[in-house]
């Protein structure tokens, strides 16, 4: 079933937004119920994160494609997946999703609606895990997207849960989220001044991904894929 262009971006802006908002949500609460342990805390962010990516998934990715991130919209645009027009107007609204994301999390737990961030988080051993975060993510979309699609959401949501332990950056691999995430001065924060590097390995990671399974398997198109999934 072919959806149209709204109701696309409507899927894409509230997937984002829930995401974003299981971030930070379960950064605050995993902050307030952890008593100072930060790897307790941590754990469940983890844990909060690597659920809701499955849902949203499974839920937007039949309307949308549940892109949800700048980098994989980038990539599907790359290879043709999606139209260019069409890829601006998901990233604007996958932006403007996070940012939406951030502030309802900040409200529930009765914080000001935004305040940006003071968690450096710089250096190039986090700009380098940003990198592989992602270049695993895109990794794991396009060999499920390729061979079996039906196990993108579980694939996807098991990398990011181990992503966040085994990557220094605890594994944003995500444009939209991290600009969303440094409107939020809290466990899940980063400063605004640390976004931009993010940025640029988060999408450099994205496209040695989608060239090197552009050569792995060259047989089966991003969109062929999606195709089957909807069979």
């Amino acid at each position: 079933m072919k959806f149209s262009l709204p109701a696309r971006l409507l899927a894409e802006f509230l997937g984002t937004a829930f995401l974003v908002a299981a971030v930070v949500g379960s950064g605050i609460m995993g902050e307030r119920l952890a008593g100072g342990n930060v790897a307790i805390a941590l754990l469940a962010n983890t844990i909060a994160t690597g659920a809701a990516l499955v849902a949203l998934i499974v839920t937007f990715g039949p309307i949308s494609g549940a892109h949800l991130n700048p980098a994989v919209t980038l990539a599907d645009a790359i290879e043709l997946g999606i139209a260019w027009p069409d890829a601006v107007l998901y990233i604007g609204v996958q932006c403007a999703g996070g940012i939406t994301g951030a502030i309802l999390a900040h409200l529930m737990f009765g914080l000001r609606w935004y305040s940006f961030s003071t968690h450096p988080r710089h250096g190039w051993s986090l700009v380098l895990s940003e990198f592989v975060a992602t270049f695993g993510l895109l990794s794991v979309i396009w060999g499920c997207s390729r061979a079996r699609s039906s196990a993108v959401p579980f694939a996807v949501a098991s990398y990011i849960t181990a992503a966040y332990w085994f990557t220094a950056s605890t594994s944003f691999a995500n444009p939209a989220v991290t600009i969303a995430r440094s409107l939020s001065n809290t466990f899940a924060g980063i400063q605004p001044s640390d976004v931009p590097l993010f940025i640029v390995a988060q999408l450099a990671g994205a496209l040695a991904a989608t060239l090197l399974f552009r050569w792995l398997v060259p047989n089966l198109t991003w969109t062929e894929a999606k195709k089957r999934t909807l069979r």
